[in-house]
Order: structure tokens, then sequence, then C-alpha cells
């Protein structure tokens, strides 16, 4: 049982759906993301996907592309992401954390260095979109045997054929992306998404998530409605973005949060 599992089950006892917000380690620097995170828990947040910012993000929008590219001019490594973590977990808060991006960077620091350090820095979970299922020896079994959970996405053009291939080795949450396209491009539509996480769902006992195109409290809980959960990272990274103050940030969150939660 990972803190991943623990969740889902936390909520499930309490009648509750899940929350999940992304936000990019480093967005604008480093000291702001570090409190935006630390301060995710408190606005209700039930699972932190953190951001590791690349240089090619060929699968996200402009919205996280500019988030990426603002954390790297100021200076985000791959050690300073996991230094987030470790901020986070010497608070003892248990939320899980789910580091989301690319193959490259794992593959430069080496996979069992990299799975060693994620480890001990507290992360519970992978998401790395550019890693299909046929090469889950390079970094999914490795990282199952290590004790992190491997989060596949699957999508509207994931047919009944592919599924059972996406779903195999997969293990926390599946993250159903809502629409087809790159992050932040459309707004998601409960009544398109209910019979696609049930067709997930009759396949795999594991918890579903919707993503992509979740702005506004209601809309959170409409997608929370018909799955295990939402997401949201593009409309929290945009308000990053603009310089919002770090609380009006988290109260919007909050309100995401509330909705979701309600779903």
């Amino acid at each position: 049982m990972t803190r991943i599992d623990d969740t889902f089950a936390r909520l499930r006892a309490e009648g509750k759906k899940a929350f999940v917000a992304y936000v990019m380690a480093g967005d604008p620097d480093y000291e702001t993301s570090r409190e935006i995170v630390l301060g995710l828990p408190g606005a209700g947040v039930d699972i932190i996907e953190l951001g590791l910012p690349f240089t090619d993000p060929m699968a996200d929008g402009p919205t996280i592309q500019l988030a990426g590219q603002r954390a790297l001019e100021a200076g985000q490594t791959l050690d300073r992401t996991l230094d987030i973590a470790r901020a986070l977990r010497a608070t003892g808060d248990e939320t899980p954390i789910v580091m989301m991006g690319y193959y490259n960077p794992i593959y430069s620091r080496g996979v069992a260095t990299f799975l060693e350090e994620a480890r001990a820095a507290g992360i519970d979970g992978l998401i790395v979109v550019d890693l299909p299922p046929e090469e889950d020896d390079e970094l999914c079994l490795p990282a199952q045997a290590a004790g992190l959970n491997f989060i596949r996405l699957a999508t509207p053009t994931t047919d009944d054929k592919r599924l059972p291939k996406v779903l195999t080795n997969t293990s926390g949450f599946v993250y159903y992306v809502s629409i087809t396209g790159i992050t932040g491009a459309a707004a998601a539509q409960a009544t398109d998404v209910g019979p696609e996480v049930a067709r997930i769902k009759a396949q795999t006992d594991l918890p579903v998530i919707v993503g992509f195109g979740i702005k506004t409290p209601e809309a959170a809980q409409a997608i929370a409605g018909v799955a295990d959960g939402a997401v949201v990272g593009s409309a929290i990274v945009e308000r990053i973005g603009k310089g919002e103050p770090v609380a009006d940030v988290l109260a919007y969150v909050r309100a995401l949060a509330d909705g979701a939660h309600r779903g």
C-alpha cells in the first residue's frame, strides 16, 4: 500500500471524490513554488502532481510550456524538484506526490539513482508521458519494484483493443485525459466523460481520475461526479503565471477542491 492507495481508501470511507492539483516545480521561482506546494494540502488537495520542467514538453499546451520555461530560466533542476518534495515531507504531511514529466531527465540521472532519490525524497508515483507500455522495462517495472506507483494516461483514442495494454502494470490510479490534444485546450464535459470512465472501470479496479479542461469548481464537481476524482493543472498554473499572490492561488485551489469533493 502506497500513500496513493491509502488516500483513495480514506476518501472512499468518507464518501468523497479526490481532488488532484498539478503545479510546475520551480514556477515562477523556487521559493514561490515551494510555498504553493506546502500550501496545497491545507487547500484541500488530496494528491499533488509536481511537474518536472523539461525543454521539450511535447504533450503540453502553451500554459504548461511557459511554466516550464519560467522554471528552467529560474534555475529549476531535478534536484531542486526533489527538494520541494523533501520540504513537504519535512512538515510531516502525508499528501501523496506524483512527479509528472518526461523521461529524458530521469534517463540522464540514471533510472536506479533517480528511483532511490525519488523514494527518499517522498515521491509516491510517476507519470511519464513519453514512455508507452511497450517500454515498461525502462522505468515502469523498476519504479514498481522500488515501491512507487506508475500511473498511465488513457485518452478518448484509447480503444478497447489498446486499453488492456495501457492498464497492464499501471498502479495507483488511471489518469483519463478527457479531451484529445494538448493540455489546457478545451473544456471537459461530464456527459462525454462518464461513458469513457465506465468503459475503463469495467477493465480495472483502479480509481479513474479525469483531467484536462477543468477550470471551475462547478466543472470539478461535475467531472468528479462521473469519476473517482478530478485533476486541475493549466487553470492553476495560469494564475501562477499571471503573478497572483500565493494566498489567492491557494484560495482558488480550495474552491476547486471543494467542488470535486462534492462530486
